[in-house]
């Protein structure tokens, strides 16, 4: 007898420790492939996003500069982008969970994200404790969530702020960081982001994917809604330099990518 998807989903992203998380998250992945979970079921009736009470969430101006030329330098940068990866887990449930009446494969699309940041949460975290610290040892922030919460109502702003947005940022970020660490001689942590970088241009290309699609569906031009949203909620505008080769990867056009990059 199939469960509905909707309360796997919710049982999940509600999971406040880590090993459950990942356990619950991994079990959705697996009855989704298997044919088991209704995606057509009523949805749930409310959802909460559980997290461990380690890392302290502080303002994103309260959490230390993270230089990579000290060992701590470099595994605070690295516990930043673990923190990263743990709220995408919860992310990519909640873009699932949140919004039902979508088609069958915008679900299958966010579960196998959900699988993927797992997986990414999974290396990171092991590097990390190879350098002698664990996840929750440095106080992080809480910004990615927030742009979550603000979107809910919405899966058109949730794709265009969230995996759009906040997620292509981190197109932009990630080649700066690994030289850092190159320079700095950790070459493994270097390489570890080559292989989130790679999947990351596929979690952006879906929610640019999805975002075209519900414009066209509305009847919107999603390049100049895309810059509309900005400007309503308030969203960090992209900052150069943009890693052009990567958002052209995941779906932004040449035009637009010039339009981000001046403003003005």
């Amino acid at each position: 007898m199939s469960r509905s998807l909707f309360a796997a989903l919710a049982e999940a992203l509600a999971a406040t420790e880590i090993g459950q998380k990942l356990a619950l998250t991994a079990t959705v992945v697996a009855d989704w492939q298997a044919g088991r979970l209704d995606w057509q079921a009523a949805p749930a009736a409310a959802l909460v996003c559980g997290r461990p009470p380690r890392p302290e969430l502080v303002p994103h101006h309260l959490v230390p500069q993270r230089g990579a030329k000290t060992p701590e330098g470099r595994a605070r940068l690295l516990h930043a982008i673990v923190h990263i990866e743990f709220t995408a887990i919860n992310l990519a449930l909640d873009h699932a969970a949140r919004f039902p009446g979508m088609p069958e494969h915008y679900y299958a699309d966010w579960i196998g994200v959900a699988a993927e940041e797992a997986h990414h949460f999974t290396l990171l975290r092991q590097r990390l404790q190879a350098l002698g610290y664990d996840y929750g040892d440095f106080a992080a922030h809480g910004g990615l969530w927030e742009m979550a919460e603000k979107t809910r109502d919405d899966v058109l702003v949730r794709m265009a702020l969230v995996p759009r947005l906040l997620e292509a940022r981190g197109l932009d970020a990630t080649p700066p960081i690994q030289r850092k660490l190159t320079q700095a001689g950790d070459e493994e942590s270097a390489r570890l982001l080559n292989i989130i970088l790679h999947d990351e241009i596929g979690h952006v290309g879906l929610g640019d994917t999805w975002f075209r699609r519900l414009c066209g569906e509305r009847g919107l031009n999603p390049e100049t809604t895309y810059r509309e949203l900005l400007v309503t909620y308030g969203a960090p505008w992209p900052q150069a330099p943009l890693n052009e080769a990567a958002r052209l990867a995941a779906g932004f056009s040449a035009a637009e990518l010039a339009a981000l990059a001046h403003p003005d």
